[in-house]
């Protein structure tokens, strides 16, 4: 039997599945079953027009099978949280993985994610030595490092973990709360750089290891609070990295995601590497839910006011403050005052339901 809530009406049944009985649009589904593409992403791949992917895709978003997702000039397409992604599950459950032009398409895909990944990797060598000045061209990282101290609190907690550790900077802003802190990732000269900083620091109470941010090198419900700073827009699967920070959180542990709002500034992909042009209240909502987290707090750091003309384009930083909800009602106080937060630095706000601020 299958659950009511993957259910169909007859219409949209019908509908769904005209949309999908073409073999372009089922290799199409195969491909976003395993990642989210771009028109350009499935051109490569499939070795078709442009006009005519985008035709493809442009029916499978009528029939609810696919969802688009604009972000600046580049639309990213990825299959529906829904019913009808029930439908492409379940047609995709008889596809054999093992057909010639099924697995030459999953081969062209794995090459694709290893350019970018290859593009990415160049970019953090040549710029880890000046990666923290980097950081301070689009917005001041005093105010987003206090508004971090903030929404983590001033107790002490026994073991982080910060994700894409870069320069260490997140492990030394935070070293005098953990007993324990260990940085991830995997560009090694970033990593070099790090270990510098951390013995001129005197930080002999972290590490850093190279380590891949998809499967990370730790075990399970181990770290009670985990940092992901400004790293999420360089990453091709976002709701992966998500999960398996999620999966390091012990039982009641934090999750502080930072990472910029959505902004149309294509330089950033163009010239520094950026896959993603910042993230929706709600786009990062629905992916910590989706990895079993509890969305504590949202907080917005615009730019502010009497900034100079000369600055350069604005762009607001985002703080998520995520928790393992297994000890949520043990910490219902501590939840109360990151909710009620205020600073004249952004905005803060309730996380449930979570909403976008103007």
């Amino acid at each position: 039997m299958v659950s009511s809530d993957l259910a169909l009406p007859l219409d949209d049944l019908l509908n769904g599945l005209r949309a999908a009985g073409e073999a372009t649009r089922v290799r199409l589904l195969a491909l976003l079953a395993q990642s989210e593409l771009t028109v350009k992403d499935a051109t490569s791949i499939l070795g078709q027009s442009q006009p005519r992917i985008s035709r493809h895709l442009k029916l499978l978003t009528e029939a609810g099978l696919v969802q688009r997702f604009p972000e600046g000039s580049w639309v990213y397409y990825r299959l529906a949280d829904n019913a009808q992604g029930g439908l492409v599950e379940a047609l995709l459950s008889r596809l054999d993985v093992g057909d010639p032009v099924v697995e030459r398409d999953r081969e062209r895909l794995d090459a694709i994610k290893r350019a970018q990944a290859e593009a990415a990797a160049a970019y953090f060598r040549a710029h880890a030595e000046s990666w923290d000045s980097l950081r301070t061209l689009h917005i001041a990282e005093d105010a987003v490092e206090a508004a971090m101290r903030e929404a983590i609190g001033g107790e002490r907690f026994g073991r982080m973990l910060d994700l894409g550790t870069g320069t260490g900077r997140v492990l030394e802003l935070f070293s005098d709360l953990y007993e324990s802190g260990l940085g991830v990732d995997t560009s090694h000269d970033m990593l070099r750089v790090a270990r510098a900083n951390m013995e001129r620091a005197g930080m002999h109470s972290a590490q850093v290891r190279h380590g891949d941010i998809y499967s990370l090198p730790v075990a399970g419900q181990r770290f009670d609070v985990v940092t992901i700073h400004q790293v999420l827009h360089y990453l091709e699967d976002v709701p992966g990295a998500i999960a398996e920070a999620a999966r390091a959180l012990m039982p009641g542990g934090r999750l502080l995601v930072v990472d910029f709002a959505p902004h149309e500034l294509e330089f950033l992909r163009t010239d520094h590497a950026h896959r993603r042009l910042g993230f929706s209240h709600e786009q990062m909502a629905g992916w910590l839910r989706a990895a079993g987290l509890e969305l504590v707090s949202i907080r917005d750091l615009p730019p502010p006011a009497d900034r100079p003309a000369d600055a350069g384009d604005p762009l607001t930083v985002t703080l998520w403050l995520a928790r393992d909800p297994q000890v949520a009602s043990q910490t219902a106080s501590e939840t109360a005052s990151h909710d009620g937060a205020e600073s004249v630095s952004g905005t803060e706000i309730a996380a449930e339901p979570a909403k976008e601020v103007a």
